[in-house]
């Protein structure tokens, strides 16, 4: 089913560019204005002028943050501030983190997937995307022509082939190594030899990828490879634009860590307020645990966190103090969401935050008014913003099983917005793909 294929990767040329901590850069989607300006302080050489440049007040359809970008990009591969590799190869990425006190890896392979139509089933998306920011990565691949950072998706390792594959490399030289100041660390090797890359290939080839996060990457490789095709009347099969850049990671991995993306909401009327704790009585059973107590968060996580089989929120905010929601009635909640939806989509957490709470009791329609609504995904942060008076309300989510993800995939449904955050995200700037 998946075609994954080496490539010649793209990186900083370490003779020049020492401390590689100081140029890489999340990817654009968590590039908040802030971190922006910190990154462009940070090293005239930081990714984020590639993969999330800044807008000017005086951008025109001929100079703007793309043309920029692509200019950019230019002047550093002929400067050899960046460089191309000879021989086309996949990477192995070991993401060392640490997340609660505990130390972590997440493996993954940086590799070369042939783009695939959604219908076919051959890559399955769980989340549904919005324009705009599909647009902005269309208009970054045509000013570029390059995927400037991975999607992240998901395997099986059926018989942990894959994974004996890649302990077998453990031993070769790194092509880079680093460690950034936050505690993240980067090994990453090529596995440059055409048997090694051939059984990864084969390991891969009979079942389908799952894309954990990058769904508008994804979305807009399809575009421009649609508008490539077009215009083309001998359009190759392997050429450049059929392909994207994906680090695939093992559903299995240890290191897979999935947080919960809470609700926080403002600018709701006090008429609205004041009725909510009743509208909520009418679907869910509500037990208030008192602020007070000793180990109240503690409990609240252990709540949130624990194994059950049952719909159960916490509410933070209403009149400073904190509810646990339990769904009463599924079968009167399922009725109020979208009828083309999957039962096991009704039963999550978050599909009734977002249906039942937010759109029903609160009216915020599926716009979701984002002046209004925001995500957390650190508990603590999102009580302490609902405290600081930033927010009227926090709805706390458990987090969503990476079994599930699959299962919804696999039931070609789409889990609401913002309802996964693979964490942490693979930064942009080790290795990039060049369509060129």
């Amino acid at each position: 089913m998946a075609e994954i294929r080496p490539f010649r990767g793209v990186h900083y040329n370490q003779l020049l560019i020492k401390d590689l901590s100081a140029v890489i850069c999340s990817p654009y989607d968590i590039i908040t204005p802030q971190l922006q300006q910190e990154l462009y302080r940070q090293s005239q050489y930081n990714f984020v002028r590639l993969e999330h440049s800044r807008e000017l007040p005086q951008d025109t359809v001929t100079d703007n943050k793309y043309t920029r970008s692509a200019a950019t990009l230019k002047q550093w591969l002929k400067q050899g501030v960046l460089k191309v590799d000879e021989v086309p190869a996949i990477y192995l990425h070991d993401h060392s983190f640490t997340y609660q006190e505990k130390e972590y890896r997440r493996r993954g392979i940086t590799a070369c997937v042939r783009l695939e139509e959604w219908d076919k089933m051959v890559v399955r998306p769980h989340e549904g995307t919005l324009a705009e920011p599909k647009n902005d990565r269309v208009s970054l691949l045509q000013a570029l022509q390059a995927n400037t950072s991975p999607i992240l998706a998901l395997f099986e390792d059926q018989g942990q082939r894959v994974s004996s594959l890649l302990a077998a490399q453990e031993s070769s030289k790194p092509l880079i190594s680093l460690t950034n100041a936050n505690g993240e660390g980067h090994n990453i090797l090529a596995i440059t030899e055409s048997q090694v890359v051939n059984q990864i290939g084969n390991s891969l080839t009979e079942q389908p990828l799952y894309i954990a996060d990058g769904h508008h990457r994804y979305e807009s490789a399809l575009t421009y490879q649609r508008e490539k095709g077009a215009g083309s009347s001998s359009a190759s099969e392997d050429e450049a634009s059929n392909f994207v850049m994906m680090t695939l990671v093992n559903f299995s991995d240890p290191g897979l860590i999935i947080l919960p993306p809470h609700r926080l909401v403002r600018g709701i009327s006090k008429p609205i307020l004041n009725g909510l704790m009743a509208k909520l009585r009418a679907f869910f059973e509500i037990e208030e645990l008192p602020l007070s107590a000793p180990g109240v968060w503690q409990q609240v996580d252990d709540l949130l966190t624990g194994k059950v089989n049952q719909i159960r929120l916490i509410l933070f905010g209403l009149a400073g103090r904190l509810f646990v929601l339990r769904l009463r009635d599924f079968t009167a909640a399922s009725q109020m969401m979208p009828y083309f939806h999957s039962e096991l989509y009704k039963r999550l957490d978050v599909s009734v935050v977002d249906h039942i709470i937010l759109e029903k009791l609160l009216g915020l329609g599926s716009g979701r008014e984002e002046a209004r609504i925001t995500y957390s995904y650190d508990r603590q942060d999102a009580v302490n913003r609902v405290l600081d008076q930033e927010y009227q309300l926090a709805l706390l989510l458990s987090p969503v099983k990476v079994e599930v993800v699959k299962a919804i995939a696999d039931a070609g449904d789409r889990l609401p917005r913002k309802s996964t955050y693979f964490y942490p995200k693979p930064p942009a700037g080790l290795v990039f793909y060049r369509l060129v």
